[in-house]
C-alpha cells in the first residue's frame, strides 16, 4: 500500500448455518497485505442484496440489515425480515418485517439519529415483472416500528447512497422502472422533504457501487443499457467523484476519476473511510459479469464473486490495494461503519451460494 494511514476494522458478512447468532469465539485468522483476516458473527439467515446500515443509539452500536434475497434466489425468497446485530454483544436479533405487500431487492438504507431509512429497491412478480418501488421506510431503533415518509420523486433500486454532514441523504442513479437514470436526489428527514441536485455526467448505469465522505460523493461500476444488442447489459467501467458545495448542497461537481484497477465491477460493497490521516471511500468484492438477481450473468455465464478490495483516496485522487479475500463475495449494497468497524452484510459467494458468513478485516 503506497503511504502510511491509520485504518481501524473491517467487517465482511457472508455464509453460515443459521443457528450462528450467538457470540462466537474468533477461528482462523489470516494476513493479506498487512491485514489481519479472521470469522465474527454471522446473520441468522442467509441474505443477499440487502440494504444495510449502522447507528449508534444510547451508547450502543447496532448493524442493520433489511429485506434482501434468501437461499433459494428466486422470487419467492425475496424477504421483508430485518434484522439488527448489537456490535458489543455480537448478538443478531429479528426486527419487526419492513411494511409493505412483498419483500424488496436493491433497496437501500442510511442512518440519521437514531432512525434509519429505506429508499426504494423493486419488487419481483411471479411472472417475473420488476416494479421500482418510491418507498421511504423509517425505522425507529428505540420504538422498533416503522412509518412512512414522502415517495421518492424519481424510485429508484441499485442506486448509491450517503449521508452528508449528519444532515441529508443523497440517492445517486440507479434504475428506474424500465431504465437507468442520471438523478441526483436528496432527503431531508428533518422536513420530510425531497430536492434534486446536480445530476451525473457520467454513462448512467446500476448497480454501481459508492459512498459519501465528508463533502464527497465517488461512485464506480456497475452496469449500463446495451439493447438492443445482446447481452443487454455490460459493465461500466467509469468511475467519478462528485464533490458537494458547502452553501448549496444541490450543487454538485463532478467530474471522471481513474477507473477502478481492473476489470469493472458491478454490486461491489463500498463504504465511506474517515480515519486518521485517510479519508476515502472503500470497494470490496463485486463481480465482472453483471447479472439479474439470482446471480445468472445477462451474458447466460454465471458469475463469480472477485477477491481484491481497493479504496479511493479522496485528498491524493489515487486507487491504493486494499485486503484481497479469501472468500469473496458479490451482491451488496454497501459497507457500513459502526463502533470502529466496517460491516459488509451478506452477499453471494462463488456458485451463487447466498451468504451468513461473517469475516473480520483489521489492519
Amino acid at each position: 500500500m503506497t503511504g502510511s494511514w491509520t485504518f481501524r476494522t473491517l467487517i465482511v458478512l457472508g455464509a453460515v448455518p443459521l443457528s450462528a447468532c450467538r457470540t462466537p469465539s474468533a477461528t482462523s485468522a489470516a494476513a493479506t497485505a498487512g491485514w489481519t483476516i479472521s470469522t465474527a458473527p454471522s446473520l441468522p439467515e442467509p441474505l443477499s442484496n440487502n440494504a444495510v446500515a449502522a447507528a449508534e443509539v444510547d451508547g450502543r452500536v447496532r448493524v442493520l440489515s433489511f429485506l434482501g434475497i434468501g437461499a433459494s434466489r428466486d422470487y419467492t425468497a425475496i424477504s421483508r425480515r430485518a434484522y439488527a446485530l448489537d456490535v458489543s454483544t455480537g448478538v443478531w436479533e429479528r426486527l419487526p418485517d419492513v411494511p409493505g405487500p412483498a419483500g424488496r431487492l436493491a433497496a437501500t438504507a442510511e442512518a440519521v439519529g437514531g432512525q434509519v431509512y429505506l429508499f426504494g429497491g423493486y419488487e419481483v412478480a411471479a411472472d417475473a415483472t420488476e416494479t421500482t418501488s418510491p418507498a421511504v421506510d423509517i425505522y425507529d431503533i428505540r420504538e422498533r416500528r416503522y412509518t412512512r415518509g414522502r415517495d421518492a420523486p424519481t424510485p429508484v433500486d441499485d442506486a448509491v447512497s450517503g449521508v452528508w454532514r449528519g444532515r441529508l441523504v443523497y440517492l445517486v442513479g440507479g434504475w428506474s422502472m424500465d431504465r437507468t437514470v442520471r438523478d441526483v436526489q436528496f432527503y431531508d428527514p428533518r422536513g420530510d422533504a425531497w430536492s434534486a441536485a446536480t445530476s451525473l455526467t457520467g454513462t448512467p448505469v446500476f448497480g454501481h457501487s459508492g459512498a459519501l465522505v465528508r463533502d464527497t460523493i465517488v461512485y464506480c461500476g456497475g452496469a449500463k443499457m446495451n439493447a438492443p444488442a445482446a447481452p443487454k447489459y455490460l459493465p461500466s467501467a467509469e468511475c467519478h467523484r462528485g464533490d458537494i458545495d458547502a452553501s448549496d448542497p444541490s450543487r454538485v461537481d463532478w467530474k471522471p476519476i481513474a477507473a477502478l484497477p481492473g476489470l469493472p465491477r458491478y454490486r461491489m460493497a463500498a463504504g465511506p473511510v474517515d480515519a486518521g490521516d485517510m479519508v476515502g471511500v472503500l470497494f470490496v468484492g463485486g463481480t465482472t459479469n453483471p447479472y439479474n438477481f439470482d446471480g445468472m450473468g445477462y451474458d447466460g455465464r454465471p458469475s463469480a464473486p472477485e477477491a481484491a478490495s481497493w479504496l479511493y483516496d479522496v485528498e491524493h485522487d489515487r486507487w491504493l490495494p486494499g485486503p484481497t479475500l479469501a472468500a469473496p463475495t458479490m451482491d451488496h449494497r454497501g459497507a457500513v461503519q459502526g463502533g470502529g468497524s466496517w460491516f459488509v452484510i451478506g452477499g453471494m459467494e462463488a456458485g451463487q451460494r447466498v451468504t451468513t458468513r461473517v469475516t473480520r478485516l483489521a489492519r
